[in-house]
């Protein structure tokens, strides 16, 4: 018990310290030239990539540290779970793709938000929300079948509890619609 209670405080540490993939507003400065226009938005484009896609790659290194402290598999389980999991991680990151795009296309058209656009984005948000949890109950299925409903169980609850904090990270750093235009 004292274990687990040690387990589960480093977590909650470690998770404090995960850094969340976030929209990021550039602001570029003023250019006279529509070519230096068109290269800045490039690079800047590009500069954001580059920073979600470190951003994930850390966020998935301490996401499977934690999976595995917490998890407590054996070296038999382990060679049986990892391989499910990272078909998991494929699809969730996947998925997790449309978030990104969605919450890019939020940052761009944040300062000109119109109804229609607002409606279009939200009902992106909700497709994910919904599409998310599908995708963990697959795999909580795949992991039942492989290590039983236990290790299926407590997989679950861990990937739930990590994503759920992730989200209110990336939720709290996005600022609220404003009025429509």
């Amino acid at each position: 018990m004292k274990t687990n209670k040690t387990a589960w405080i480093l977590v909650l540490t470690t998770l404090v310290l995960v850094p969340a993939a976030r929209a990021q507003e550039s602001t570029q400065p003023t250019q006279t030239a529509v070519e230096a226009d068109a290269l800045s938005d490039s690079n800047a484009q590009k500069n954001i990539q580059e920073y979600i896609d470190l951003m994930r790659s850390d966020v998935k290194q301490r996401k499977a540290e934690t999976l595995a402290m917490v998890m407590q598999l054996s070296a038999a389980d382990a060679a049986k779970f990892w391989p499910i999991y990272a078909q998991y991680d494929a699809e969730l990151t996947k998925l997790n793709d449309l978030r990104v795009a969605n919450i890019q296309e939020y940052s761009r058209t944040y300062d000109q938000m119109t109804n229609a656009k607002a409606d279009e984005l939200i009902q992106k948000a909700l497709a994910y929300r919904k599409q998310r949890p599908e995708l963990i109950a697959k795999y909580y299925e795949r992991v039942k079948q492989a290590l039983g409903a236990t290790t299926a169980a407590r997989f679950f609850q861990i990937e739930d509890q990590l994503l759920s904090i992730i989200d209110l990270q990336i939720d709290s750093s996005l600022p609220i619609v404003g009025k429509s235009s």
